[in-house]
């Protein structure tokens, strides 16, 4: 059985793959000329994940895992949820992906300045959804419960992590192992679900390509 994970990130291919342990053979966009790039327009992680999964799924014939997740924290209503990604600016390339990072960061410790402890809560949500050309196939969501920190601490990860502290362990994201973060991240917790679904729909067998 063939699937396409909607990713043009080799990182998150094999972390996918290794998690889900599955025997299936995997592909990535890059694998593909002359895909119409599917916009994450959507409202919310559910939409943009299920957009991704189905348009990439229609263009290729291949079932297809796509995701979306962020950060959401409950003082700035929900923010930046959706636009994690952006939310100091514009999208940049890969390569200056670390800067971004940074920005992002810097613009949620300000927003968050004179917020107490006790009303720093947010969470880390991921959804997955895996489509056939035809339909929606499976759907889960992870979530990490922390609190935002009050400074970047940590040299580990990517994204928000340097500021997402997880209180059961005393640190942030940024400061564990990956086999630790692997354990109880968002993405860690969707795949988990996603596993026994996805088991039972091979059992019944998918159309190879």
């Amino acid at each position: 059985m063939k699937i396409l994970v909607a990713t043009t990130n080799p990182g998150k291919l094999t972390e996918l793959s290794l998690m889900l342990d599955l025997d299936i053979e995997w592909a990535s966009l890059s694998e593909f000329d002359d895909l119409e790039e599917v916009k994450e327009n959507g409202k919310t992680f559910a939409a943009n994940a299920r957009k991704k999964a189905r348009g990439y799924a229609r263009q290729t014939g291949l079932w297809t895992i796509a995701d979306d997740s962020g950060l959401v924290v409950d003082a700035l209503d929900g923010k930046p949820g959706v636009k994690s990604a952006r939310f100091s600016g514009k999208k940049l390339p890969e390569g200056k992906r670390e800067l971004l990072d940074v920005k992002n960061m810097e613009k949620v410790l300000r927003l968050m300045k004179d917020v107490p402890t006790q009303k720093r809560t947010c969470r880390f949500k991921c959804f997955l959804c895996l489509a056939s050309p035809e339909k929606v196939l499976i759907e889960t969501e992870g979530t990490l419960e922390g609190l935002i920190s009050d400074k970047q601490i940590g040299l580990n990860g990517f994204g928000y992590d340097p500021i997402f502290f997880v209180p059961e362990l005393g640190k942030t994201v940024a400061q564990l192992k990956q086999e630790q973060k692997n354990e109880i991240s968002h993405r860690a917790d969707a795949i988990r679900k996603m596993i026994p679904k996805l088991q039972q729909l091979m059992e019944k067998g998918a159309p190879e390509r």
